[in-house]
């Protein structure tokens, strides 16, 4: 059953898709400047595609292991859908692209960026822009062309009567999820050590030691950092932003199957099914409008700057709640104009986390200027008023977020609570509202490494004063811009997550179908499995909460959130040593470095980050996939719903802490270097360098990836639902 409206969704990937290519031509033909720009550009490019052809092979390893899990479990146990092992391969494979075309599209944008900054700064934000919205473009086309080519090929194989077709449909799409999330804790671990470990050595040793600027060609690390703002910030976001994009629309789209499965009404069922992904469709539009409008003038400052992307951004957001009345309506959804109203709490909630992300991370605000004054009493004090920074800047996106259940829940459940099912869409399509105009969101986020790594190759290659302040301007706005990004990807985690829990009721019903069971006791009444409600699955599972096994759920997914920040930060500071060795080892023996004489060894410290990344990246990743499976063995469904619960709310905390706590600290180096409090080489400056190096893996390891560690627990618990229901300890 598919109606023409549908292949609105196809047809708005292939035209991200081309428009993405264009973009890419568009960049490719501009100048990439003198032959040392070139050089530096080849050097980090070659890093950059040397560590992800190391990362592929391993994460190929993984994902042969839980494919052959997986075929077992479908193929000889019957535990789970035949599809499983096929939509898993092709989640993490789509995911793995989006983030390697990304961090391509960078690599051969930085230097041209740098150079196009010789002419103006329009044009060099606008060759940074518009090679971030490759990014952006890539992952919402890939996206949505794997979304609706799981939806059309199940559509033509299932063979199921009435409305449990589509039940069947949206479950088993929602597995390919899996294979994206780990993928893209793979890329978001791995990455992020990468990154910060060549980030910390170059920092400790090049600033503060050697006292030579940052990303100063005499710095044997500098091109090592430079690569891992390609694989941690681009490769790694990219795939991150495309599980969650995919992750939302499907639970939404499972969530919408599953209100209506106990009606009969299939065509009510099948446009609930298709709003999320229209919407998306329609977002993808709207983002290249937005992307089109993004320009600024000479000589602008940081908070015009700010202004241009923020006119792109929300001129999108501002059209996408007009497309969303104007779609549901056209679609004859039920209720239609409260559920768009979900749809707009949800897209609120984004701008809002964004904004206050802004606020306390940018140095054009009061926040981040009074940490950099904090650096006038030492490093101790940098540290500590960071971390108070971090922690008071968590309340806004926490309120947000409750507030934006809360209304969702309620416009689209008609105003009475006690409809859980709709209310449930409505938080999954919040979520899809939250992230409909990624397209745009993306490009500002992976705008922010390019415009870094043009400031590197301006330094490194010596080009103008003029030259730098223009690149410098750019990759202020970068920082602030990756900080938003970050708090963005974490806000839609938690409702992609509540949306992924929800979900994880409807693989309980399909996995006790499988198994032969028909029907649920609840006291006196029998219910048959496919009519039983969302509370009716509750109290059959015993799911409250003074359940001790929901309650020890609770306390482990809690504990996993620290624990996996805790081996992420862990894992940084083990690499980052080997790094400061090895460029304090090259200062000490390679004559003639710091006098500019000698060229450093800059593969040597290139694979030491590689390396390190590779080793520890393996544990913390293969730790998530095993909680889920582990805690659903020993206490079941309550105690994996529980392990959701604890995990996503201490997560999405502990996220937005180390996120903004990283990004404050980085920008209030930042507004130093500008000048202020005795500008470079101050003893102010050093105390904030301190304050940046503490905050590296704050900010672009552990933070990043505790939003992928919530979605990736809930897809483990709905992949693992047919062997959670039929056998548990307790």
């Amino acid at each position: 059953m598919t109606n023409p409206v549908f292949w609105l969704v196809p047809a708005a990937s292939i035209v991200a898709l081309l428009l993405a290519w264009f973009f890419f031509r568009q960049m490719m033909g501009e100048s990439e400047g003198t032959p040392t720009m070139q050089r530096i550009a080849s050097h980090v490019r070659k890093g950059a595609m040397s560590y992800l052809k190391q990362q592929y092979k391993i994460v190929g390893i993984a994902f042969i292991c839980l494919v052959a899990l997986f075929s077992i479990m479908a193929y000889g146990f019957q535990l789970q859908n035949p599809w499983v092992p096929v939509a898993f391969l092709t989640g993490g494979f789509f995911s793995g692209l989006s983030g390697f075309l990304g961090m391509k599209t960078a690599t051969y944008a930085s230097a041209r960026t740098a150079n196009a900054a010789r002419s103006s700064l329009n044009r060099g934000l606008r060759v940074a822009f518009r090679s971030g919205a490759v990014m952006g473009l890539v992952v919402v086309g890939l996206g949505l062309l794997d979304i609706s080519f799981w939806y059309l090929l199940l559509d033509r194989l299932v063979d199921l009567p009435g409305t449990a077709k589509l039940a069947m449909i949206t479950t088993t799409m929602l597995t390919f999820g899996m294979g994206a999330s780990t993928q893209a804790l793979f890329a978001r671990v791995g990455g992020g050590i990468y990154t910060k470990a060549a980030d910390v050595g170059a920092d400790l040793v090049g600033k503060v030691e050697a006292g030579i600027p940052e990303d100063d060609p005499r710095n044997p690390a500098t091109i090592a950092d430079n690569v891992g703002d390609n694989v941690g910030d681009v490769a790694g976001m990219g795939a991150d932003l495309y599980e969650s994009y995919c992750g939302s629309i499907l639970a939404t789209s499972a969530l919408g199957a599953a209100a209506y499965l106990t009606t009969g009404d299939t065509a009510m069922q099948y446009k609930a099914v298709v709003a999320p992904m229209l919407i998306a469709a329609v977002g993808i539009f709207l983002s290249i409008i937005g992307i089109f409008s993004v320009r600024t003038k000479e000589n602008a400052t940081m908070k015009d700057l700010l202004g241009s992307l923020a006119t792109g951004t929300n001129l999108s957001s501002i059209l996408i709640v007009g497309a969303t009345f104007l779609i549901l309506w056209a679609l004859g959804l039920e209720n239609w104009a409260l559920v768009s109203c979900s749809v707009v709490v949800g897209l609120l909630v984004g701008i809002v986390i964004g904004r206050s992300t802004e606020y306390y991370t940018s140095q054009s605000y009061k926040p981040t200027r009074k940490l950099a004054e904090s650096g006038k009493t030492g490093p101790a004090t940098v540290i500590i008023s960071g971390v108070g920074l971090g922690m008071v800047s968590t309340a806004v996106p926490v309120l947000a977020v409750v507030v934006g259940i809360i209304l969702s829940y309620w416009f689209a459940s008609g105003f009475d609570f006690s409809n859980v099912a709709l209310g449930l869409y409505g938080i999954g399509i919040a979520a899809v509202g939250m992230l409909s105009t990624l397209g745009i969101t993306l490009a500002t986020d992976a705008y922010g490494p390019i415009a870094d790594n043009a400031g590197g190759n301006a330094e490194m290659s010596g080009l103008g004063e003029e030259v730098r302040r223009r690149t410098d301007a750019l990759d202020s706005l970068g920082n602030t811009t990756a900080a938003t990004g970050k708090g963005f990807a974490i806000g839609s985690a938690a409702l992609t997550g509540l949306a992924l829990l929800a979900s994880y009721i409807e693989e309980i019903r399909i996995g006790l179908d499988r198994l032969g069971q028909s029907f649920i006791t609840l006291g006196d009444r029998v219910v048959p499995v496919h009519e039983a409600s969302f509370t009716d699955f509750m109290q059959f599972y015993e799911v409250n909460l003074m359940s001790p096994k929901v309650l020890s759920g609770m306390f482990i997914g809690a504990m996993m959130a620290f624990l996996f920040c805790g081996l992420t930060m862990n894992a940084v500071g083990r690499a980052a040593a080997h790094m400061v060795d090895e460029v304090r080892r090259q200062f000490r023996e390679i004559k003639g470095i710091l006098e500019g004489k000698a060229e450093p060894d800059y593969a040597r410290c290139v694979q030491i980050s590689t390396k390190g990344a590779q080793r520890e990246m393996v544990f913390p990743s293969v730790l998530a996939i095993i909680a889920p499976i582990a805690t659903g063995l020993v206490f079941g469904v309550p105690g994996v719903i529980g392990l959701l619960v604890g995990g996503l709310s201490a997560g999405f905390v502990l996220a937005i802490f180390m996120a903004n706590a990283g990004g404050a600290w980085d920008n209030a180096k930042k507004f130093v270097e500008e000048g202020n409090f005795g500008g470079k080489g101050s003893d102010v400056h050093k105390a904030t360098v301190v304050g940046d190096t503490v905050g590296d893996p704050f900010k672009d390891t552990s933070g990043p990836s505790l939003n992928i560690l919530i979605k990736l627990m809930s897809m483990v618990a709905i992949v693992m639902a047919g062997l959670t229901v039929s056998w548990s300890l307790f």
